[in-house]
């Protein structure tokens, strides 16, 4: 038997193909015919001699297969011998979790092992794999919080699932609100956004451009790229200011109250502009904010324009 489990979604692949081992090694209790072949340091020889290997206990083999695609003399040598694959007993597992080639290869396995393809959830599929997450936990989340989880998170289900945890460590048994989500999960692109900031502050406008034609590309609304860039340049505003008047950094975090993080980022920021330069960039970020909302130029045009002028 032949089984094809592939797709960007890793999470959920990585979840079936420990289903698939749990249930192998409950019916075959030894796990010595269980064996793992990286391709990236094996080659087909050393697959070959395995499969060869008669099990003492006449157990069936579980081998799994993982970055074959990679790997041109071992797609060319298994598809050379597939008859003694296909009429195996044997498991052979061949597991991808990176973008593949639709090759020669990849339709010999279409049309010949079990598959299963794990795209990236989105959508309504992607709260409902979240709500049934949550209700492992028995915990309840409002509809508003689900959607910033989501917002905040995207479709990385490693991260998603890490998040949900700490949720429900934190609220036990108590419904989740939108609240809790802003005071412990940090938004995707507000990390992201820190890097377009660096570039800008580092005075690498190629860099920032790029950064933010690749917020663009993922969907995300260039109106609230906008907010936070102008968030982080008010931040850098006022603590600029603060480090002219003398204050220390601890002295700084109390006054103006924010997340110690930000505190720590935009300290090290400021000290690469003036409080004139800094407070010329806000005037700009106010004037194009206006321009925008008046429409006299296009949010995307407006970025681009924001981050050259910078």
């Amino acid at each position: 038997m032949i089984i094809f489990l592939y797709g960007q979604d890793s999470y959920r692949s990585r979840q079936k193909l420990n289903k698939i081992i749990e249930q192998y090694k409950k019916i075959h209790k030894t796990g010595l015919n269980l064996k793992y072949f990286d391709f990236k340091e094996r080659n087909f020889q050393d697959f070959k001699e395995v499969f060869r290997i008669r099990p003492m206990f006449k157990e069936k083999k579980l081998l799994i297969l993982e970055n074959v695609f990679a790997n041109k003399d071992f797609k060319e040598k298994f598809l050379a011998a597939k008859k003694d694959f296909l009429n195996s007993q044997d498991i052979i597992l061949f597991y991808e979790s990176k973008t593949i080639s639709k090759d020669k290869f990849f339709n010999f396995l279409k049309n010949n092992a079990k598959c299963q393809e794990f795209q990236p959830l989105s959508n309504q599929k992607l709260k409902d794999w979240a709500k049934n997450e949550f209700e492992k936990f028995k915990i309840k989340i409002s509809r508003s919080a689900l959607e910033k989880l989501i917002d905040f998170v995207g479709n990385d289900l490693w991260r998603l699932s890490n998040e949900i945890k700490k949720l429900a460590a934190f609220k036990k048994k108590e419904i989740i609100e939108a609240k809790d989500i802003e005071l412990l999960v940090k938004s995707k692109i507000e990390t992201d956004i820190f890097k377009t900031i660096d570039a800008i502050c580092q005075k690498n406008k190629k860099k920032g451009l790029s950064l933010i034609e690749k917020h663009l590309q993922s969907g995300d609304n260039p109106l609230y790229l906008l907010s936070m860039i102008n968030f982080q340049f008010r931040n850098l505003l006022v603590i600029r200011d603060l480090i002219d008047r003398g204050e220390n950094y601890w002295e700084i975090s109390r006054l103006t109250k924010l997340h110690p993080y930000v505190v720590k980022k935009c300290y090290l920021e400021a000290k690469k502009f003036t409080l004139s330069k800094l407070k010329e960039i806000y005037k700009f970020i106010f004037q194009i904010d206006y321009k925008i909302k008046t429409g006299r130029v296009d949010p995307e045009t407006g970025l681009v324009l924001l981050i050259s002028k910078i």
